[in-house]
């Protein structure tokens, strides 16, 4: 009798404590809803601007017929399929080359940090991520310019070495929580530096890669500036250049322009969608070590 009151008194414990576990913050779970409608909101008022005549334009009421071929008129309007394919190539190649520059940079300097030398390019590619682009926008677009780097090629090369800050302060703490006595192994086994990082070390940066590349893939993708002032080119520009013959100083035909919106978003958000795992593994994993 003893034994079966003791079992259903813990039986009772732990189900009072898996209780308390699962108790709901309320004001944490308001304030997390706040923030959400300033993205849902807007995403909602894009959604049904996007499908209504310019005379509906404006408000949040839903369409009072739903104009699906303002994705058609938007996409023929900017040359959708050539922008798209422009974006794609600029983005596939930027990331592709700052996983292999950045990364490898990385591990040179987290496993030479006590070097003087290399501590210097740590701060030194650090403190680049605070000089505002403007400060150097001309300078970059006369440089490339006098270099014949003013198309796709110069611009995929800006988004590797711009973002090389970032990502260096990103990648940096990882490698260096990673145990040296892997590598040291490696090395009595005969393996080089070369065969160390492309075997050890980049597949233990899965996460973190993963987080550099949406980075870079959103920035590349949605970036309008730099390939304002760095393409001369009209028939390389992308996507975030071409929807800009819906800005007009007379007229805006903002139905179309918000289904080009949408249309440019769609690549991305189905991406990070399937990335977002590697994303988040990334992040916690750089928190626990």
């Amino acid at each position: 009798m003893t034994t079966a009151t003791t079992t259903i008194a813990s039986a009772n414990a732990a189900s009072t404590g898996f209780r308390k576990d699962r108790h709901v913050n309320w004001w944490l779970t308001a304030v997390v809803a706040v923030f959400s409608l300033t993205i849902l909101v807007p995403l909602y008022f894009t959604v049904v601007t996007a499908l209504k005549t310019p005379a509906e334009a404006g408000t949040f009421s839903l369409p009072s017929s739903w104009q699906w071929g303002n994705f058609a008129a938007a996409s023929a309007k900017v040359d959708y399929p050539r922008a798209a394919l422009n974006s794609a190539i600029i983005t596939v190649l930027a990331v592709s080359l700052t996983l292999v520059t950045n990364t490898f940079v990385a591990y040179a300097i987290a496993r030479n940090m006590d070097k003087r030398f290399f501590r210097f390019l740590y701060y030194f590619f650090i403190a680049a991520m605070f000089v505002p682009f403007p400060v150097v926008m001309l300078p970059l677009a006369k440089q490339m310019g006098s270099w014949h780097l003013d198309n796709q090629a110069g611009l995929i090369i800006l988004y590797v070495i711009l973002g090389l800050g970032t990502n260096l302060f990103i990648a940096t703490g990882f490698i260096r929580s990673i145990p040296v006595s892997l590598e040291e192994a490696a090395r009595i086994d005969g393996a080089s530096t070369w065969r160390i990082f492309w075997r050890i070390i980049f597949p233990l940066m899965g996460p973190i890669n993963a987080t550099i590349a949406i980075m870079t893939a959103l920035w590349a993708w949605n970036d309008f500036l730099l390939p304002l002032i760095i393409l001369t080119d009209q028939s390389n520009q992308t996507i975030p250049l071409a929807q800009y013959v819906f800005s007009s100083q007379f007229a805006t035909n903002y139905p179309q322009a918000f289904a080009s919106y949408l249309m440019a978003m769609a690549p991305v958000l189905v991406v990070y969608i399937f990335a977002q795992k590697w994303v988040v593994g990334g992040v916690m994993r750089g928190a626990v070590k």
